[in-house]
């Protein structure tokens, strides 16, 4: 088993509990909008999507895995891997309202992620990030994020809500970063006393 395989077999498993991270800005999604859940394993997000009421397509290339969510309202399952130089799997017109990924990283694949959204939609990532070799696994450069490298990444395509390069000691110690961003749809809207108004986009949640 891979470095990236066993670590997803770790943290995917149907017990946890969906990335705080995710749950912080699940709040800017459109109600009701599709999500995509990139690296989806046993489905722990796309379950508490499907639970919200979004419909979701849950991509992940260990097809027993994606096996567990057979029969859950809501969630479509797509068994593809994303490396090996397949086609995407999705039509280029998906327009989601949200794509989530964590822990997982796959450098070439930031840009189908970005034209995944929907105008309007989140981008909500989170994975493993240079220092994580000093506290355990993965510990391979190539799934680790270097300094800043999220923001590099959704720039200039997407507009940066959230972003957090640091170390968690819960529930696992961990180096991660982890980013929000979104494809915006307008630069403004005008009101009723024809002033321009920035989009708004709620940091309480």
């Amino acid at each position: 088993m891979s470095e990236p395989t066993a670590l997803a077999a770790e943290l995917h498993g149907n017990g946890l509990e969906p990335s705080r991270w995710v749950r912080r800005w699940a709040h800017l999604v459109a109600a009701g909008g599709a999500v995509l859940d990139v690296a989806a394993g046993g489905g722990r997000h796309a379950r508490w999507f499907a639970a919200r009421g979004h419909r979701v397509t849950a991509l992940d290339r260990d097809a027993a895995a994606l096996a567990a969510m057979t029969g859950v309202a809501g969630i479509e399952t797509i068994a593809a891997d994303l490396e090996d130089g397949s086609p995407w799997p999705l039509p280029p017109d998906s327009g989601f309202a949200a794509v989530v990924v964590t822990n997982y990283l796959y450098r070439p694949l930031f840009p189908r992620l970005i034209d995944a959204l929907a105008p309007g939609g989140v981008l909500i990532y989170e994975t493993f990030a240079a220092g994580n070799e000093t506290v355990g696994k993965p510990s391979n450069p190539a799934f680790l994020l270097a300094p800043g490298e999220l923001l590099d990444a959704v720039r200039p395509r997407l507009r940066v809500v959230a972003f957090q390069d640091g170390f968690l000691a819960i529930p696992r110690a961990a180096f991660v970063q982890r980013i929000c961003a979104v494809r915006e749809a307008e630069p403004s809207v005008i009101d009723a006393k024809g002033a321009l108004v920035p989009p708004r986009y709620d940091l309480a949640g």
